[in-house]
């Protein structure tokens, strides 16, 4: 991850101050962020091609609006799993589910995905979405990891990720700037997706590139060997 012509910035804070902006964040994190984050996670979730009866794991499901979209795809035979390191995103999801009349099919949990939970070989999905690029360089490939333990041999796995990839404009540089100047609130940075994910293991089979703002959003689908 740190060969000549990938470098990435660090993530220059810790996760328990993570826990604690995104706590603070929750309750406006519709309104600030995730209202045009969205449609890119639903480029990534439609990617994955979900199937009835499958399971899923999400990461980093933020106010729970993934969680829904694929509970619907999964059926009633399927199952949803989402962990998230925030109490408030937890609080804010939970009643999401509960309106959506989907609790039977879905389970979130409040944790650190560095370390997920689950027992190995347990899902035929994972998902996450501006989430990757949260973590701090020495944690992605833990992170990558664990989703390789939980995902089932053949699995696949979804991320959408602010990305380095192709031309660093003139908005890249800036945000990048702003996160290395106030990382607790600026803490996700541009990454070069598909080049992690294969370094980790992960084999690359679909890849796109969107825009948001001038920054380039990389939407890539692996499958774990």
């Amino acid at each position: 991850m740190a060969k000549s012509g990938f470098q990435i910035s660090r993530v220059n804070r810790s996760r328990s101050d993570a826990k604690r902006t995104y706590d603070r964040y929750s309750r406006w994190y519709d309104w600030i962020s995730g209202s045009f984050e969205r449609k890119y996670a639903e480029v990534g979730v439609a990617q994955l091609a979900v199937q009835h009866g499958e399971h899923i794991l999400e990461i980093g499901y933020g106010t729970g609006h993934m969680l829904i979209t694929v509970a619907k795809q999964v059926g009633s035979t399927g199952k949803v799993v989402g962990i998230d390191i925030s109490k408030g995103m937890y609080d804010i999801a939970l009643k999401r589910v509960q309106k959506s009349g989907v609790t039977d099919r879905v389970k979130i949990v409040c944790g650190d995905a560095v370390i997920l939970p689950f027992e190995s070989n347990t899902f035929d999905v994972v998902f996450m979405s501006f989430t990757l690029e949260l973590f701090d360089t020495p944690d992605i490939p833990r992170l990558l990891f664990e989703c390789q333990r939980v995902l089932r041999k053949g699995g696949r796995m979804g991320v959408v990720s602010l990305s380095k990839k192709g031309s660093e404009g003139v908005v890249t540089r800036i945000y990048e700037k702003l996160h290395s100047l106030f990382p607790k609130w600026v803490d996700c940075r541009p990454i070069y997706l598909a080049h992690i994910l294969n370094e980790n293991g992960f084999q690359v089979v679909k890849e796109s590139m969107q825009f948001m703002f001038g920054l380039n959003v990389e939407i890539v689908v692996v499958t774990n060997p």
